[in-house]
């Protein structure tokens, strides 16, 4: 190979295709590559609060009476405020069934408060899912169009000439994809996870209404109504 051709020939590597690249494309990968930096800190972030969630929600579970809860878990935050429910009794013509609603109606509202809070930022996943692929592309016609543009002022069709800026361009979509696959992996995965935990959490707070509906609370003036 000639060394003077050697020492022009384009850098094909990663870093020299992002390097090499226009304004546009680069502003693309960019865009693209901190998005997918901040989907895995979402996903981090989830997995360990969803790890914490079912250590939680199997507290609930076993729990026992619900007036012994200590600490500031969701476990505990839905037993004090069933406890908050269950020492008011019964108000006077009020069911058993209708109390007992009451009773996890209250539990089911702190429930739901966390359930919430736990999928703060998933929808930056579901985005960066529906969206990534669409982006890359956009870089991907923009390099092409560059390549095409190039090949007119040369007037060369070589494939040395035409090579680095599509391989710059098809970089974008393969960004794109790597942004998008996982963040579409993790989405879904934590809407499984925490469907399964919510579910879980309502049959524990199912159970534990009926126990505490069945037993009026201790000096209740209204349950001895």
């Amino acid at each position: 190979m000639n060394p003077e051709a050697a020492a022009h020939a384009p850098d094909l590597s990663m870093v020299g295709l992002i390097l090499q690249a226009g304004p546009v494309v680069q502003a693309v990968m960019g865009a693209l590559a901190l998005a997918s930096v901040a989907c895995w800190a979402v996903m981090i972030e989830k997995s360990i609060l969803l790890a914490r969630l079912k250590r939680e929600v199997r507290l609930l579970r076993a729990a026992g009476d619900a007036g012994a809860a200590n600490g500031e878990g969701l476990a505990a935050r839905i037993q004090r405020t069933a406890a908050r429910e269950w020492s008011e009794g019964r108000e006077p013509g009020e069911s058993r069934g209708e109390y007992r609603e009451r009773i996890e109606r209250a539990m089911r509202e702190t429930l739901a408060a966390a359930i919430r809070q736990a999928q703060a930022g998933t929808a930056l996943l579901a985005t960066t899912g529906a969206v990534g692929p669409f982006v890359g592309l956009f870089g991907t016609v923009w390099g092409i169009m560059g390549s095409f543009q190039g090949i007119a002022q040369m007037h060369d069709t070589s494939l040395a000439v035409v090579a680095p800026g599509i391989a710059e361009a098809l970089l974008a979509t393969a960004i794109g994809l790597f942004a998008a696959i996982p963040a579409v992996i993790g989405y879904n995965r934590i809407a499984r996870r925490l469907s399964s935990l919510r579910a879980e959490a309502l049959a524990a707070i199912a159970a534990l209404g009926a126990r505490l509906s069945g037993r009026p609370p201790r000096g209740s003036v209204r349950a001895a109504e």
